[in-house]
């Protein structure tokens, strides 16, 4: 279905058509798998705990964004994989609705291909995203298959990234890259650094602590070896 073809079938909803009330959840469908939560989950985790310490800005993942112009929930919405909102206020939401946000759309926005939605996601969401939306970035990726692409709005039309020599694609509003690492799309520093879990956080605490800790044991047997205690230093 065309951008024109959709418009034209949601304004023919009839004027005496009951609304859902306006704290409607989202709409958004299941998800295609397994794979697919893991990797929204993993995207969210990522940049939540990066931005700890920030509160402007809200990240969300197969959550609807309703952008009707007349301000109804049953018509005009899209529920993007994963998406993200800077300069808002970082709270939960049952939903994005455009006009209670002070008319924001996603500043980035990615979606996770399937066989049943990569044709949409191509073609029908991305002329949305860049017409309607004119959100800078977007981005889509394949678990599956590794197909990895993203877009930057330019003079109103999106242009195609190129990626780094690594393969990553620079995102211009996270300030981050985007790429496959182990099979998921990850986030990269600008110097490429992987911007880890809570839980690799942790484990690379641990590995430091240990590898200290058994530095220290080494000086200390070779004090020893010298006839000096290494508790007396």
């Amino acid at each position: 279905m065309t951008i024109a073809q959709e418009l034209d079938s949601q304004q023919g909803i009839c004027q005496d058509v009951i609304f859902p009330p306006g704290d409607l959840y989202s709409d958004e469908p299941p998800l295609e798998s397994e794979l697919h939560l893991r990797q929204i989950i993993l995207l969210l985790t990522c940049l939540e705990w990066l931005w700890r310490d920030r509160n402007d800005f809200y990240a969300a993942g197969n959550l609807t964004i309703y952008y009707s112009p007349r301000q109804r929930k049953s018509e005009y919405f899209r529920g993007p994989d994963f998406f993200v909102v800077l300069g808002t206020e970082r709270k939960t939401r049952k939903s994005w609705v455009v006009w209670e946000e002070d008319g924001k759309y996603p500043n980035v926005i990615l979606e996770i291909l399937s066989d049943s939605t990569a044709n949409t996601d191509k073609d029908l969401k991305k002329k949305i995203y860049q017409d309607t939306f004119r959100t800078p970035d977007y981005f889509w990726f394949d678990p599956y298959t590794q197909e990895f692409a993203g877009f930057h709005l330019v003079d109103g039309e999106y242009q195609p990234l190129q990626p780094s020599e690594e393969g990553y694609l620079w995102s211009h509003q996270l300030g981050l890259y985007l790429g496959v690492y182990e099979g998921l799309l990850r986030f990269f520093t600008r110097d490429g650094q992987l911007v880890p879990t809570p839980e690799e956080t942790a484990e690379q605490a641990e590995q430091k602590a240990e590898q200290a800790e058994q530095k220290a044991e080494r000086l200390a047997a070779k004090l020893r070896e010298l006839n000096i205690d290494p508790d007396t230093i």
